[in-house]
């Protein structure tokens, strides 16, 4: 099972997200070609309700603590409730690579 499978197999297990996005993006940063090194996860769950942004980022990093103890480097997070994400349905724009040069 490959990097991007094991986050939506965990996401989806801790936070029973009612919509849930995952995106590799390594291909936009210095990482060897077919990296699984940088994602974006867009996660829309009843499990923020009344949580800071700061404690939905900890549920989420949580979730994905494997994964971030072996080789997953980056993570943009998009965490809203079902009632914030029908209010605005798009996700955070991901930061800039501003590595190296891109291999």
């Amino acid at each position: 099972m490959n990097r991007e499978a094991r986050i939506v197999q965990q996401l989806t297990a801790e936070l029973a997200p009612v919509h849930l996005a995952v995106e590799n993006e390594s291909h936009a940063h210095s990482v060897p070609k077919g990296s699984e090194t940088h994602f974006k996860v867009v996660v829309v769950s009843h499990a923020f309700e009344g949580r800071s942004l700061v404690r939905r980022h900890q549920l989420v990093y949580g979730a994905l603590a494997g994964e971030l103890s072996s080789g997953l480097h980056a993570l943009a997070i998009t965490s809203r409730t079902p009632e914030e994400w029908a209010a605005r349905p798009e996700a955070n724009v991901s930061p800039l690579c501003h590595g190296g040069s891109k291999s």
